[in-house]
């Protein structure tokens, strides 16, 4: 059994480095897994690009990760098998009042980027070996592709959003923007029943998103969002509207697609340079507005991401952009922080 773990880790805004280190002792509680693949999310790349410096370096980041179990600790439940394929959910400590609720993204002793005795940031996603927690695993069916795998934590987060706004059959769902995460949340309001469109203003998430089976996308490039979104819905408005991109303009942009009375906004994702949002209380109040936020995911979103994932419910292979071995990391992040681009997967 090997005793080091090669690892990408952050040094400093534009420079990815592998490192090794020994691999942690496996406790009890704990299982050592062979990573097989981690996706660079919008997370990592965004401290890549130095858009993140309220996040410590050097981080060892990473999280949308899948692998093999290869070792168990004595107490590690006994349907967790050597040779299943797994993927991670966030950390939470199963006995805090959230947790014990049900709300474990809640959780009061999360640590957010742990520090590690050797000076290290983050999860290790990006290592070829890694020790978890066994309870916050999942399995995944050996048959779905590891970078696919991957995806079980992107996809918890979108469902949790889902939840929140309460999709009823045949409303009308705005999602802005046609990245990755946009590209999920429209694929999960369609399974909610929603009847979906999607705005975007680059032609390849454009052309990404009508092969994926959407047809009402506006290029916002070209037609007013606002007007069309009208035009689509007989002048009704959207009854809600998924931000998955985080801006000043697109946030405008919602509230002018808005249906007057009763509509939702989610906002799904986070904006650096922080976004404004320019509208007054008293619209709120009398348009009855529900303004939603939406951040991480629960356990319960966790177990439907993997249900979807596993029986291919939504379709993530079209979002994986490019993949690279774990020793051109560097690359992987270049590629990966290019506007435009999808999934960048590190294989490991």
């Amino acid at each position: 059994m090997v005793d080091k773990m090669k690892f990408g880790v952050l040094i400093r805004a534009h420079q990815a480095e592998v490192h090794e280190r020994p691999i942690p002792e496996l406790g009890d509680n704990e299982v050592l897994i062979k990573q097989e693949a981690c996706n660079i999310c919008t997370t990592d790349y965004g401290q890549w690009m130095g858009l993140r410096e309220h996040q410590p370096y050097p981080m060892a980041g990473g999280h949308e990760v899948s692998g093999i179990v290869v070792k168990k600790g004595k107490n590690v439940r006994k349907d967790l098998y050597i040779g299943d394929r797994v993927a991670y959910m966030h950390y939470f400590c199963g006995e805090c009042d959230a947790c014990r609720s049900g709300y474990t993204s809640d959780c009061i002793n999360n640590p957010g980027f742990p520090k590690w005795p050797d000076g290290y940031y983050g999860f290790f996603g990006f290592a070829d070996y890694n020790v978890k927690d066994a309870k916050l695993l999942i399995k995944m069916n050996k048959d779905l592709p590891p970078e696919q795998a991957g995806f079980l934590e992107p996809v918890s987060t979108v469902i949790q959003g889902a939840k929140r706004i309460k999709i009823i059959p045949g409303e009308t769902v705005v999602v802005v923007g046609a990245g990755t995460m946009g590209l999920i949340n429209a694929q999960v309001a369609r399974l909610y029943g929603g009847r979906v469109i999607i705005t975007e203003m680059m032609e390849r998430k454009i052309e990404k998103a009508r092969k994926l089976g959407f047809e009402d996308v506006i290029n916002i490039s070209k037609e007013d969002p606002a007007k069309k979104v009208k035009e689509l819905t007989n002048g009704k408005g959207a009854d809600v509207i998924i931000m998955a991109v985080g801006n000043s303009k697109a946030n405008q942009q919602a509230l002018d697609m808005l249906k007057k009375l009763r509509g939702k906004i989610l906002f799904f994702a986070a904006g650096f340079p922080i976004p404004e949002l320019k509208i007054s209380s008293n619209d709120i109040h009398y348009r009855k507005m529900e303004l939603i936020g939406t951040y991480n995911a629960d356990i319960d979103s966790f177990f439907d991401a993997a249900e979807y994932l596993n029986k291919r419910l939504i379709n993530v292979q079209p979002l994986i952009e490019e993949s690279f071995p774990l020793e051109y990391i560097q690359k992987a992040f270049e590629i990966a922080s290019i506007p435009g681009n999808y999934r960048v997967s590190v294989k490991l």
